[in-house]
């Protein structure tokens, strides 16, 4: 394994930027797709077998954590970042007094330069005591989630804003977060724009939490440095570090959620912090929750290019070569055991390949096995709207890449089982 590190990252060439895909790459046809072998979870670097639940924490799964950390997402640096947090509202008659709505500015300070980020804390008045919780980003800012003008426009949308200024208007992506019937269920939600972090933006590297670190370089071209997913993981992190702040918050009750790349961050910051008890992936796809080596959909030439900002410079080099990568997707959900894990499909989502997101829950069965937890045990996909609700949990829905109350109804009747 060092050897391929060290390997990976001398390759300069080869890291410097991604290939641009070729469309006649993207393929949706089954009968195309070439063989492809997957590696392992339980065979170590060394070629010994994983036999116990002590093999896997001590040496499998660091192992499979430091490839992904290393050739994928990057590094998180180990340096501490001061953060600060104001309250800036309390407002405890939400939804006709069924909720208590919190706003909280995060101010993070290194290296000379500050960036702010708002939570957005919603807590069930009811029951009293402690509640659960889901921590997830959204994409335009918290006043988009919900039709309030109390509510702060996030600091991340001026840095990133686009051409289409409706997009950012209060209430515009209301229908992602049902918050009040989160509300009704008993969990608190806590969400915070990811652009506050990270803005999802050509040269957004600059006014991101990574500047604030001694060894942030603009333009780095080391091959395993951290960029943006990396950067939001961490973001979800500051917010489990928060509330553990919260009297009504039960830390050992919080999931972590996220759509599409904040799928892909939602299992990031699963497999690196075991607070969050139950990890949700919807619709992560490519480099998320589906298979890269059945190269279907979009493919990591495609998104390497188009989202270089996403990864790690070494990751750019399985462009086209997936068959040289040294692991897969069903490995990073097999990190979340013996915690849970759900991966959400649509069945029009093609560009996600839904059947390459259950093949990558499915094989992580292996590993919930060393602890006697129940992964997906059929190879075969269950039909639309039959979701399964084992250790590992999935399901498929009609429609296309979105997030949906039916998802909700979903990921909540999930949380009931393994969270209540």
């Amino acid at each position: 394994m060092k050897q391929l590190l060290t390997c990976v990252l001398l390759c300069l060439p080869a890291l410097v930027g991604a290939q641009a895909p070729k469309e006649k790459r993207i393929n949706y046809d089954e009968s195309k797709m070439k063989p492809y072998v997957l590696p392992d979870p339980l065979t170590c670097n060394d070629g010994t077998k994983v036999k116990n639940v002590r093999d896997w924490e001590e040496k499998r799964r660091p192992e499979i954590l430091s490839m992904f950390a290393n050739l994928e997402y990057g590094v998180t640096p180990d340096e501490q970042i001061s953060v600060t947090h104001t309250l800036l509202e309390t407002k405890s008659d939400l939804y006709g007094g069924k909720a208590t709505r919190k706003q909280v500015l995060f101010t993070f300070t290194g290296e000379n330069k500050t960036v702010r980020a708002i939570l957005m804390l919603i807590i069930p008045n009811k029951p009293k005591g402690k509640v659960p919780v889901f921590v997830g980003f959204n994409f335009l800012g918290n006043q988009s989630i919900v039709e309030d003008p109390a509510v702060y426009t996030s600091p991340g949308v001026r840095l990133a804003k686009e051409k289409d200024d409706v997009a950012w208007t209060p209430g515009s992506k209301k229908s992602r977060w049902p918050i009040e019937k989160i509300i009704d269920r008993g969990y608190a939600v806590a969400t915070m724009c990811y652009h506050d972090i990270y803005p999802d933006t050509r040269g957004g590297r600059p006014y991101s939490i990574c500047a604030l670190f001694k060894d942030y370089t603009r333009h780095s071209m080391a091959g395993n440095e951290w960029n943006a997913i990396g950067a939001w993981a961490w973001g979800y992190c500051r917010v489990a570090d928060y509330l553990e702040t919260e009297e009504r918050i039960d830390t050992n009750r919080m999931a972590s959620f996220g759509h599409s790349r904040l799928g892909k961050t939602s299992l990031w910051a699963g497999a690196q912090d075991t607070r969050f008890k139950v990890v949700i992936s919807n619709e992560a796809g490519c480099a998320g929750d589906a298979l890269s080596k059945r190269v279907m959909g979009e493919n990591l030439g495609r998104i390497t290019y188009t989202f270089s900002d996403w990864f790690c410079r070494a990751f750019f080099q399985f462009g086209g070569n997936e068959e040289a990568l040294p692991f897969d997707q069903h490995e990073l959900l097999a990190l979340m055991a013996p915690r849970h894990v759900y991966v959400a499909s649509a069945a029009d989502d093609l560009w996600s390949d839904p059947k390459g997101q259950y093949l990558a829950a499915y094989h992580a069965k292996d590993v919930y096995a060393l602890y006697g937890m129940k992964g997906l045990e059929s190879p075969t996909p269950p039909g639309l709207h039959q979701p399964i609700h084992n250790d590992v949990g999935y399901h498929i829905r009609a429609g296309v890449h979105d997030v949906t109350e039916y998802d909700w109804q979903c990921y909540l009747d999930y949380c009931d089982k393994y969270l209540k």
